[in-house]
Order: structure tokens, then sequence, then C-alpha cells
């Protein structure tokens, strides 16, 4: 089942470290089976409030993501971005194409 890494990042003015992460982040991601699915995109805000942009990085499990997220190539880089962007990042387990939110709002009316 897909992981995804999900980051919001706030604004922050350009830097070379940061472009230097960007070149460099695609490489890290590969050998974990990586990929964008969204990327530096400003985001419609239709509840509450989100500064800044958002980026989606999936891969095939939540092993691959933590793997990619601990490994050196990456953690060499990652300096080159939290020192100029502030911002979240969490990893998340995706659900399986056959998920119905209706069974899991049933579970939670059983407990409730």
């Amino acid at each position: 089942m897909s992981a995804f890494a999900i980051a919001h990042l706030r604004p922050a003015a350009p830097h070379a470290d940061i472009a230097a992460y960007m070149d460099r982040v695609q490489a890290t991601m590969a050998p974990f089976g990586g990929w964008f699915r969204v990327h530096n995109a400003q985001v419609e805000v239709v509840e509450g409030s989100w500064p800044g942009f958002v980026v989606v990085i999936e891969f095939p499990g939540m092993a691959e993501a933590r793997a990619w997220y601990d490994s050196p190539a990456y953690r060499e880089i990652l300096p080159l971005r939290t020192r100029h962007i502030e911002g979240d990042t969490v990893l998340v387990p995706g659900v399986a194409a056959d998920y119905d939110a209706s069974a899991t709002a049933a579970a939670g009316k059983a407990a409730a």
C-alpha cells in the first residue's frame, strides 16, 4: 500500500541552498521508489488558513518512505532546505484502493 511524505512549507526568500536541495532531492527518492505527486504547489484554501505551499511524494510503502527520509543521501541535503524554509513534514500510509469510509464510520458509531 502506498505511503506519502507530505510537507507544508512556508514562503521563503530565494537562496542558493534551496536551489541546490531541489536539484538533488529527486536522486535521493529514486532508490526508494519515490516520485513527486505534488511539488511546490500553491493551494486553494477552502477551510482555515494555509500559508505557503505543499509537497507530496508517493512511495510504495511506509518502509520505503522512512528509509528515504532516514537515508544518508537525504540527510546530507536536508539542511539545505531546513535552514531556509520553515515547515512541517509527515509520513503517512495511504489506504487500499477498496477503502470505504462508511466502514470506518460504522466502527466509530459502534464505539460511541
